[in-house]
């Protein structure tokens, strides 16, 4: 049965009805401001391979473009300790021990006014950052000097120039050149003499974000055999990460040397070992910090440790501050 008139007028004024309110609505939705909705960005500190030997020191990517207002999640990747910090301008940077002062745990915000830092974490542990206004911001990791990043916080009314797929490639191109620097490099690791030990390897790289370093956490020819009498030289080849060599007891502070070392002619340390129960501590063993420009001078770093050995057996030895990394050695003495 068809619609008599009165019904079939009152349809078609129905439709034009909705037809103009949809337009209404579709006008009202065009003049009502775009709301961009916060985002979270994945990114890592650190990472190493499966026997931790080989540790990338680094922001991982160590630039990224976000809006104010979204957050960005570190994971670390690695068994070393990292800090993720940002400091404000021009403040002192302190040990990673005392913070910025003081430490901010699982998340904070950070617009540059109050500094920002973690205690140290480690492989899985994770640290959000909310950035609610615009800005360049550097990011430090406190542990190592040569670890930096930087986040560029946008106006949201302006385009980003990545997504996260893009930084995800980007970390993982990261964490494979710098392994591939480290290869290079061990290809030609070779001690100076055969009763020397490379305590540590590494290269410090630059990029538009920052600067990362890629380490080897091993002693290089860790196991030698000597005769009694003999001495066994150390040398750290890192740009910038501390190492220890240490026989015995390990020292609560493992920056200073055992006070049963001193130091030779040419600045090396040196220490002499009478037992397999004595206790040797070289204290760290590193290269000074470049020097800057109308700064004072820093002193020579101590990156040699010397040990004679007086009487036969084995003499273990680790990095106090690497050992859970797998760097362990031994100096088998002979009559």
């Amino acid at each position: 049965m068809g619609l008599v008139p009165e019904e079939a007028l009152t349809m078609r004024r129905l439709r034009v009805q909705l037809r103009s309110t949809s337009w209404w609505l579709l006008l009202a939705a065009l003049m009502i401001p775009i709301s961009i909705q916060a985002e979270t960005w994945q990114v890592a500190a650190g990472a190493q391979n499966i026997d931790k030997a080989r540790q990338a020191v680094a922001f991982l990517p160590n630039e990224i473009w976000i809006h104010a207002g979204d957050t960005v999640n570190w994971t670390v990747g690695a068994d070393e300790i990292h800090t993720v910090t940002f400091l404000t301008a021009g403040q002192v940077r302190l040990p990673f021990v005392v913070g910025c002062p003081g430490f901010s745990v699982g998340a904070a915000s950070f617009d540059g006014s109050t500094c920002v830092s973690t205690p140290p974490m480690v492989s899985g542990q994770t640290f959000n950052v909310m950035f609610p206004a615009t800005g360049n911001f550097k990011l430090v990791c406190l542990v190592h000097p040569d670890m930096t990043g930087v986040v560029h916080v946008l106006n949201p009314s302006m385009p980003l120039p990545h997504g996260q797929s893009f930084y995800d490639k980007q970390a993982a191109d990261q964490v494979h050149d710098l392994f591939a620097e480290l290869n290079q490099g061990q290809a030609h690791l070779q001690p100076v003499s055969p009763n020397a030990v490379v305590a540590g390897a590494g290269k410090t790289l630059a990029n538009g974000g920052g600067h990362s370093t890629i380490s080897l956490m091993r002693f290089v020819q860790p196991e030698l055999v000597i005769h009694a009498g003999a001495t066994v030289e150390w040398t750290n080849d890192e740009p910038s990460m501390p190492h220890t060599i240490t026989f015995g007891a390990e020292p609560g502070n493992p920056i200073p040397p055992s006070s049963n070392v001193s130091p030779d002619e040419d600045g090396a340390l040196h220490a002499t070992i009478n037992s397999t129960s004595d206790s040797v501590h070289s204290g760290f063993i590193v290269s000074a910090p470049q020097d800057e420009t109308f700064l004072p001078q820093t002193p020579l770093g101590f990156t040699r440790f010397r040990v004679t050995f007086t009487n036969p057996g084995v003499y273990p030895y680790i990095c106090s501050i690497h050992d859970d990394l797998g760097m362990r050695g031994a100096i088998i003495v002979l009559p």
